[in-house]
């Protein structure tokens, strides 16, 4: 009696599988075309323009601008703004490793202490950089003058000299960016403290491992992402900032944030502005890939 092979028999014809729908395949370039757009026209549009400019010679009377190709702008800008190059460095390197320094613990006593309370205390941490950038700066302007609330505090109790002051200093400005950057810095560390598994620990006490051999051999090298990435959000940032300067720093305190704003908008030098903007990227991606590479990862990507 014969009886009909089923399509899926093994020795059956192979049904053809149906192709996937256009809208299926298309699915992923439409629901990434947002972002892409938003990254083209706010960030490669104006890194094109950036680089373009800085190839240019323009008139600062009418403001054209002709394509020279004239490389020699950027070691121009460069020795002739050196000295403000370091002191950015110096400022957003000493401002990052303060905040990595309060950060840390915070972070880490959350994750693990939080309890119930993570997103509570979370929320504090937040809550004073709810308030604009601007502001904020200027009450620590306010909190570091001379008759503040701490320094003249201390002064009346003759605990510090009348002549001392910490605006116009780069301490001020330390601080200014310490202060202002401070999440940027502590919420990757409590995602990455967050995210160490518990039994990890559990396993290193019974290997009697003591608090500072767990901490040094377990926590510490596990945290090593969440440190990457608050280095990265912090120092970039900082690197470029020019607000802090021109509020708590004086003038011998100049930051290439200064530099470059002035540039632009003062001296309409647009292309020696655009030289000064594409060397300072250029030594932040440098410095950011040898810091990527001495912490041991193959791509940034690792540590994102």
């Amino acid at each position: 009696m014969e009886q009909p092979v089923l399509a899926d028999h093994p020795g059956g014809v192979t049904a053809r599988r149906p192709r996937p729908r256009l809208g299926k395949a298309l699915a992923p370039y439409l629901l990434s075309l947002p972002a892409g757009l938003w990254l083209l026209v706010l960030f490669l549009v104006p890194l094109v323009v950036m680089l373009s400019l800085s190839l240019q010679s323009c008139n600062t009377a009418t403001g054209a601008c002709v394509m020279t190709w004239h490389w020699g702008e950027f070691g121009q800008q460069l020795s002739l703004y050196h000295a403000q190059f370091i002191t950015s460095f110096y400022f957003a390197g000493a401002a990052t490793i303060l905040d990595l320094i309060v950060s840390f613990p915070i972070a880490y006593w959350i994750a693990f202490h939080g309890g119930s309370k993570k997103n509570f205390f979370l929320l504090m941490l937040l809550v004073p950089f709810f308030v604009s950038f601007v502001i904020r700066t200027v009450v620590w302007e306010f909190i570091l003058s001379d008759q503040g609330i701490i320094l003249g505090t201390l002064k009346n109790a003759h605990l510090l000299p009348q002549n001392f002051h910490v605006l116009a200093t780069g301490y001020a400005v330390v601080a200014g960016l310490a202060y202002n950057y401070l999440p940027f810095t502590a919420l990757p560390l409590y995602v990455a403290i967050e995210r160490i598994d518990k039994r990890v620990l559990d396993a290193a006490y019974d290997l009697y491992a003591t608090r500072r051999q767990a901490f040094l051999r377990v926590i510490l090298p596990l945290s090593v992402p969440g440190l990457f990435a608050a280095f990265l959000l912090t120092f970039v940032p900082a690197l470029g900032d020019y607000l802090n300067q021109q509020i708590l720093g004086g003038t011998s305190n100049t930051m290439i944030g200064t530099v470059i704003q002035n540039a632009f908008l003062v001296n309409l030098d647009y292309a020696g502005g655009s030289a000064l903007s594409a060397v300072l990227l250029a030594i932040a991606l440098v410095g950011i890939f040898a810091y990527a590479r001495l912490l041991g990862s193959r791509t940034i990507e690792d540590y994102i």
